[in-house]
């Protein structure tokens, strides 16, 4: 039988996640790399105790702050949501709120005792994934080292070439939900942009890997040079183009 791993909607591709999963969204902030429609099928399932690993959460639909209004496209949702729905049990990321000010579901839950929030230095959190990418069980870094973050954690460290490292362990997934531009039905994947960012990096570095993308192309359109996902680190594929969702 041909391969295709097109999902006939965003619905069926995540029908399979389970409570208590740890899942990778990608995105950088932007909105054409944020997995809106995925995330917004998890909302629909229900499924709760999420670990869910990010750059950054997101604002869900909070109120929008009059002062810094929210700019973002009318079908636009972020992981936010998933944690003002209560179906998130910890956040790993490294920007919990923003320098901007104005409140957010993971401040307010996490000030309510409700969720768990792990804050890890960005190139720190994008080598955990690369980590779990390439099956390296965990590595030594610099960054960190000798804070009252590194101690309050009891993480192991070691002096290299004089100077003081921290043992970080790779950053292992369940589910990975990202965002590209085009695909095959393969799973061969394209980015638009600077959405390549963290999509690109959780793409296979969970157990299983949902694409969202913008549009379907047929086999042998896809430029082989272009291509930064292979189709190899994919399992699913999601269409916006052909979704019939209503935002």
């Amino acid at each position: 039988m041909p391969i295709n791993k097109l999902a006939a909607s965003f619905d069926e591709a995540v029908a399979d996640v389970p409570d208590g999963a740890v899942v990778l969204l990608g995105g950088f902030g932007p909105a054409n790399g944020t997995p809106s429609y995925l995330i917004r099928a998890l909302a629909r399932k229900g499924v709760k105790d999420l670990t869910v690993v990010a750059n950054t959460p997101g604002w869900g639909r909070q109120p929008a702050d009059p002062a810094h209004p929210r700019r973002q496209p009318r079908n636009y949702d972020d992981g936010g949501l998933l944690i003002q729905n209560g179906q998130v049990r910890k956040v790993v990321c490294c920007f919990p709120a923003t320098l901007k000010g104005g409140r957010n579901a993971v401040v307010e839950q996490y000030q309510a005792g409700k969720l768990e929030v792990e804050i890890v230095p960005q190139g720190t959190l994008a080598e955990r994934i690369r980590a779990a990418r390439a099956g390296i069980g965990a590595f030594y870094t610099p960054t960190g080292a000798g804070t009252d973050t590194v101690a309050d954690r009891g993480k192991e460290t070691r002096m290299i070439d004089g100077r003081l490292h921290v043992l970080e362990y790779a950053l292992k997934a369940d589910f990975a939900l990202i965002r590209a531009y085009q695909a095959d039905r393969y799973g061969n994947l394209t980015y638009q942009g600077t959405s390549r960012n963290f999509n690109g990096a959780m793409a296979g570095a969970a157990k299983v890997t949902l694409a969202e993308v913008d549009e379907m192309v047929p086999l042998g359109e896809l430029v082989p040079e272009n291509v930064a996902t292979p189709a190899i680190y994919v399992d699913r594929v999601a269409s916006r183009k052909d979704s019939r969702e209503v935002a």
